[in-house]
């Protein structure tokens, strides 16, 4: 059986920062690359914190899910790539505010670094409606 896949472009969120999609669409399944706190708009990290570019980086995820033809409803599964686990009570806080039961599955994990020094990034994979 052989699928075709196709990259997303997704116009709310950031350009890409390197050699990759923003989301690859394979069969029933959308794979989107992890998003940051970047603004669209600017190029550059949101300010305020964690709480700022975890609204951020939802906000940015929701326009590639969309541009993939899916949603929060529909992702399957998340992972979160902190560069501070302290931070997760409140990356937690506001995750919770995106997705409803059944809740993805997620993966959160503490990482070295992150793009542009940022203190979040998020990457999903979802089902793309009519599949």
């Amino acid at each position: 059986m052989t699928h075709v896949k196709h990259a997303v472009v997704a116009e709310g969120a950031p350009r890409a920062l390197g050699p990759y999609s923003a989301a690859i669409v394979v069969g029933p399944f959308a794979y989107a690359s992890g998003q940051t706190g970047i603004d669209p708009a600017t190029g550059e990290l949101v300010p305020g914190g964690v709480e700022a570019q975890t609204r951020q980086v939802l906000r940015n995820l929701a326009a590639v899910l969309e541009a993939a033809g899916s949603s929060f409803s529909d992702v399957i599964k998340t992972t979160v790539f902190l560069a501070d686990m302290a931070d997760f009570p409140a990356m937690n806080a506001i995750y919770a505010e995106h997705f409803a039961e059944p809740y993805p599955a997620r993966s959160t994990v503490q990482v070295a670094a992150l793009p542009k020094a940022g203190a979040v990034e998020i990457e999903a994979v979802a089902l793309v409606a009519g599949s």
